[in-house]
């Protein structure tokens, strides 16, 4: 039997409170489902909540809340975070996303996570 989680696109109001609502939507109250993009990825590779059958969808509901909550101004965001531990050898690319997300160009926060998703589990995204 499919199991369906439920993301309310309304809670999303940045990627800290995704983590949150992703882990509630996977784990219950305070459930655990990555608190970062690699975490993310990996939790959803299997194994931590997921059924092993891997049969499950992801509802991501009013989910264009969630699109503007996660665009640019938040990469920008969570963008100028990384520039500030980056490797210097990457300090040039991420500023160059940083440029782009300042001026309202590139991938966003919620392209990061739909591309993560539809990689990682493939056909579970649906978008409501």
């Amino acid at each position: 039997m499919t199991v369906t989680y439920v993301i309310p696109g309304a809670e999303v109001t940045g990627l800290e409170r995704f983590w949150q609502v992703v882990g509630e939507a996977v784990n219950g109250p305070d459930g655990y489902f990555g608190r970062n993009l690699d975490a993310f990825a990996d939790c959803l590779s299997g194994g931590f909540g997921t059924p092993d059958d891997r049969d499950f969808v992801i509802e991501w509901r009013e989910h264009e809340l969630s699109r503007r909550a996660l665009g640019h101004e938040e990469t920008a965001r969570q963008l100028r975070a990384r520039l500030a531990r980056v490797p210097e050898v990457n300090r040039a690319f991420v500023q160059r996303q940083l440029d782009d997300a300042e001026a309202g160009r590139g991938s966003t926060v919620f392209d990061w996570l739909t591309e993560i998703i539809d990689e990682r589990a493939p056909g579970t995204l649906r978008l409501l």
